[in-house]
């Protein structure tokens, strides 16, 4: 059985709550990536999405250099625990409608895996 460890970013990018939109946006042209957790205080408290940035900012007709992410992020952030399988993390993913998880290791946020991670070739007797 495949783990979300096994497939999980564990270089997660973030923003603090009160900067704009377009940091978040930059963040995630630059490292070719879909989400950034959002902080404040040194803890995470939302997540920011490619969805969030076309339905609330684009979709709103906000401004980028105007809009803090908090504005924007969903939260709280949906979380799995690292030990999780592939196919639990999947139907996470369906049953909640979203496309970015948290992975959890003793409650502490680890890495995130997108849907798109679970596209990665794995032999099918790993399941």
């Amino acid at each position: 059985m495949v783990r979300v460890e096994e497939l999980m970013t564990t270089d997660i990018a973030s923003v603090d709550y009160c900067q704009k939109a377009l940091q978040a946006v930059t963040i995630m042209k630059v490292r070719k990536i879909g989400s950034v957790f959002v902080t404040q205080n040194g803890f995470i408290v939302g997540i920011v999405t490619e969805s969030d940035i076309v339905r609330k900012l684009v979709g709103g007709l906000l401004s980028p250099e105007m809009t803090p992410v908090q504005a924007i992020m969903s939260s709280p952030v949906h979380c799995l625990d690292e030990n999780s399988s592939l196919f639990e993390a999947a139907d996470f993913m369906q049953r909640y409608g979203i496309r970015h998880v948290g992975i959890t290791r003793a409650e502490d946020i680890v890495g995130v895996l997108s849907a798109r991670d679970l596209l990665h070739p794995v032999a099918m007797d790993e399941f």
